[in-house]
């Protein structure tokens, strides 16, 4: 695997084996890989395995099985997320520390019926109603064993850092640098830790991104949005900040995004009617 002081340029590729991989995948694994190679660098795969209750061995296999056929290949070891939970534990105790995170005990459905608001993704913005529970009675709660997770208080976080900016290129992942601003208000308070998981996507991911030395980012316009949190807790940790470029999403003909959880046509599943790498190729435009 690349040192963090390697002076070539470090990209990732970076699927969850909650599911079979499909065109999007494809799409974004060939960008990523590309993208290494007009820059110079070299493409490594990472598997965020984080969420034990979704993530599959059989589709962390498939994941290795379907990129081979595809034609990529990647400098070994592979990191894996579901090793290193008390490196992401390390981090939000970090936060912890500086007094940004706290608990909160409120269910889904009651953010739901209590906010107004809502954040880049459509879900309900969190109101906020834990924020200023008394010390005391955030003790007997998590004593108590109440349901808990924990968020970052945006607000105070952001009147740490004061006026944060990141850099992205686009649409070439060659182009000029361009200076971005990113505005984590947003989302809110986001959840950073939750009672059975050491740290969501968003502090994980920047873990990551940092001990691998990724010097450059590739992902969907639909991520474009969650880069500001991730701008924000690379500051907060005192991590580096890639340089981000985002591509296009492969839809479906209805024009979706394809997604596992709607039961997109899987690469296994192309294979199986007699697809080639390269027909998979010409389909997303390689």
């Amino acid at each position: 695997m690349p040192q963090k002081n390697s002076s070539k340029p470090i990209l990732r590729f970076a699927p969850s084996p909650n599911g079979r991989l499909h065109l999007g995948h494809a799409y974004s694994a060939l960008y990523t890989w590309n993208a290494a190679t007009l820059l110079g660098g070299v493409a490594l795969l990472r598997i965020e395995d984080i969420d034990a209750e979704r993530s599959k061995p059989e589709f962390a296999a498939a994941i290795f099985e379907d990129l081979h056929w595809l034609g990529l290949d990647w400098p070994e070891p592979v990191m894996r997320q579901s090793d290193r939970m008390d490196i992401y534990a390390a981090a939000g105790n970090q936060l912890r520390d500086q007094g940004l995170l706290y608990p909160c005990f409120c269910s889904r459905s009651a953010i739901a019926a209590h906010a107004g608001d809502t954040d880049p993704e459509g879900a309900p913005l969190y109101p906020g109603t834990c924020r200023h529970l008394g010390r005391g009675t955030q003790i007997e709660r998590l004593e108590r064993g109440d349901p808990v997770q924990f968020r970052l208080d945006t607000e105070k976080a952001m009147d740490r850092v004061g006026m944060l900016t990141f850099t992205a290129v686009g649409p070439l992942v060659t182009d000029r640098p361009q200076i971005r601003y990113a505005r984590p208000q947003r989302w809110g308070d986001v959840v950073l830790q939750r009672k059975d998981m050491p740290a969501s996507y968003h502090l994980s991911v920047v873990v990551d991104d940092a001990a691998q030395g990724i010097t450059h980012v590739t992902r969907g316009r639909d991520m474009e949005a969650g880069t500001d949190i991730h701008v924000l807790l690379q500051m907060l940790l005192g991590l580096p900040s890639p340089i981000y470029n985002f591509h296009k999403l492969i839809l479906d003909d209805a024009g979706r995004k394809l997604a596992k959880s709607k039961g997109s046509e899987t690469l296994a599943d192309l294979r199986a009617r007699g697809w080639t790498p390269d027909n998979v190729r010409k389909a997303v435009g390689f």
